[in-house]
């Protein structure tokens, strides 16, 4: 019985350590794959930092981004208590939340009064500023009317949300084409295609979001996760080949069971 019960431990073992390797090695290899949608990078006006990001109460509709690039925000001035930044859908759009107090505006491609966010935390967009217009579309392929052609025009502010949140596409922060940026040269590796700057003011203190556009290849990333798998699955078999090795060395050699005599399991 003793003899059983050790074959039987080690068998057990050996299970439980193969099973938590192919765990281990299953969660390495998601953890390389390409990011989910959503998942982008946060700035605050304290720090720059990346984070899974976040939808407004407000959503408006992804354009298109492709998971190929990724714009990051670098940096925020001024630092302000309560203003943070977010890039959403890779490089699509920008989620901003004003809890400052204060009123935030963006300002649009011609340095013109875009949009901004209240104390009181309504959202609005200068009707006209031509990028009102020209964001609703990714490639920025649409005409704008003669009333937002004007850049010095006085605003004419239109309240499109009361959560303290703006979300709006940019088309600084991302390639507005269809085609392979001049930049990659190999479409295998991370490249950096532009530095790009928003101006904005906080209050009356004037700053800017300022950020990076890459091109990032997932095919690599699909690679280190094979990678991955592939040592995990090969240590589990160096282990199994180890284990029985030392099963056969500790086991001493008996009597051959009689005829009819059920023999004992090896695992």
């Amino acid at each position: 019985m003793g003899g059983g019960g050790s074959r039987y431990g080690l068998g057990s073992l050996f299970r439980r350590t193969l099973i938590a390797i192919l765990t281990a090695a299953a969660l390495a290899a998601l953890a390389v794959l390409p990011v989910p949608l959503g998942a982008q990078a946060s700035e605050t006006a304290a720090a720059s930092a990346e984070s899974a990001s976040t939808e407004s109460s407000n959503p408006i509709d992804d354009q298109g981004s492709s998971f190929k690039y990724r714009s990051y925000i670098t940096s925020v001035t001024p630092k302000v208590t309560g203003l943070s930044f977010q890039v959403l859908q890779f490089a699509d759009r920008l989620l901003m939340i004003n809890h400052t107090g204060k009123t935030v505006t963006i300002y649009g491609y011609e340095g013109e009064p875009y949009a901004r966010v209240l104390p009181n935390g309504a959202a609005e967009q200068n009707i006209r500023s031509s990028a009102t217009y020209l964001n609703r579309s990714f490639y920025g392929d649409v005409n704008v009317p003669p009333q937002a052609q004007n850049p010095h025009a006085t605003p004419s502010w239109q309240v499109i949300d009361r959560t303290g949140q703006l979300e709006w596409h940019d088309h600084r922060i991302h390639f507005t084409s269809p085609a392979i940026p001049p930049q990659v040269k190999d479409k295998s590796k991370r490249t950096l295609i532009f530095d790009w700057k928003i101006p904005i003011e906080v209050g009356t203190q004037r700053g800017a979001i300022a950020g990076q556009l890459y091109w990032v290849p997932e095919s690599s990333k699909a690679s280190t996760a094979v990678i991955v798998l592939g040592v995990a699955i090969a240590l589990g078999g160096l282990i199994l080949v180890l284990i029985v090795r030392r099963r056969r060395r500790a086991s001493p050699a008996g009597p051959a069971p009689a005829d009819g005599a059920p023999g004992k399991e090896a695992w």
